[in-house]
């Protein structure tokens, strides 16, 4: 009895992650990001240069955007007209922006992004469990299959077979699974593992990283009730994110006053964008940034930034 229960709790848990990372759909970037249709005709008539650069400065102006291309541009799609939220990425097979873009996963048939990350992460442990526990229950059968203890039976290679089966899945399913745990205790996607993250003053791979506890409620929530169950309880709305900058823009280091700022704030979190209220209390138990600094910061965004060119991503 008490196996049965077991098996059955498993297996709908399993099927239950395994159907929301499958039917939740990917999120895409907010109308907020979406180019103007007179940005688009500005950016269809002039030719590419510093006046297309020039549109989408202008338009990603006052957006919560703060990772730039690997020339220093302004991330932009030119299938989706729309400036990249950070983490973003458009992804080939399904033709669209994905907000927090992990990779395209064929064995679900859906991108995994911000969306469903959890749900994906819930359905490689439980089929990890799963597969365990079905390995655990008939290892005593395939010892006696091995021993000639089991009557002769066309029973006994259903009994086997699903032994190996079981174990070939657990120690693949292993593999995957820590690999994510590793991504989010690092606050990273498979995406930003092969290509970092690249901000304003240089790449830096651990730019999202908060700390463990806080990278873990970022993509479980707060409450711990809803961790082990397939419903969404993610912070944020996947188009602004908190950062981690240890190093701070180079142009401030021209007054004094930016200088006592960069080694008072070094190594502290802060925001780089304004951050939306589910996002921004995961700052809060660390030291605040002056309001001074903030504004200043806030208000370089807006201003020029090295040469910007479109980036075609897929």
């Amino acid at each position: 009895v008490v196996c049965l229960v077991a098996y059955h709790v498993f297996f709908m848990l399993f099927v239950w992650s395994y159907w929301k990372t499958i039917f939740t759909l990917p999120m895409n970037p907010s109308k907020e990001f979406h180019l103007s249709y007179s940005d688009k005709e500005s950016l269809e008539r002039e030719p590419r240069g510093e006046s297309q650069q020039e549109v989408l400065r202008r338009a990603a102006k006052d957006l919560p955007i703060y990772t730039r291309t690997m020339s220093g541009a302004i991330r932009y799609c030119d299938r989706c007209h729309l400036v990249k939220p950070d983490r973003c990425h458009h992804c080939s097979v399904c033709d669209k922006c994905i907000l927090k873009m992990d990779h395209h996963c064929p064995w679900v048939n859906n991108c995994v992004g911000f969306s469903n990350y959890k749900f994906f992460l819930l359905f490689l442990a439980y089929s990890l469990l799963y597969c365990l526990f079905i390995a655990a229950t008939d290892l005593q059968y395939f010892i006696k299959f091995w021993t000639n203890g089991l009557p002769d039976t066309q029973a006994k290679f259903h009994i086997m077979f699903l032994f190996f089966a079981a174990a070939m899945f657990s120690v693949s399913l292993s593999s995957l699974f820590g690999y994510h745990c590793w991504l989010v205790s690092k606050n990273k996607s498979t995406l930003e593992v092969f290509r970092a993250p690249i901000f304003r003053h240089r790449t830096d791979k651990n730019g999202f990283s908060l700390g463990f506890s806080k990278n873990l409620r970022q993509v479980f929530g707060d409450e711990k009730k809803y961790w082990l169950v397939p419903v969404f309880s993610s912070l944020g709305d996947g188009c602004s994110f908190p950062t981690c900058l240890v190093n701070q823009d180079p142009e401030q280091a021209s007054t004094p006053g930016a200088l006592n700022s960069t080694s008072k704030n070094e190594n502290h979190l802060f925001p780089a964008k304004p951050l939306r209220d589910s996002q921004s209390h995961l700052l809060t138990d660390t030291p605040s940034w002056s309001e001074t600094s903030g504004k200043a910061e806030k208000g370089k965004i807006g201003m020029s930034n090295p040469a910007l060119t479109m980036e075609n991503e897929t």
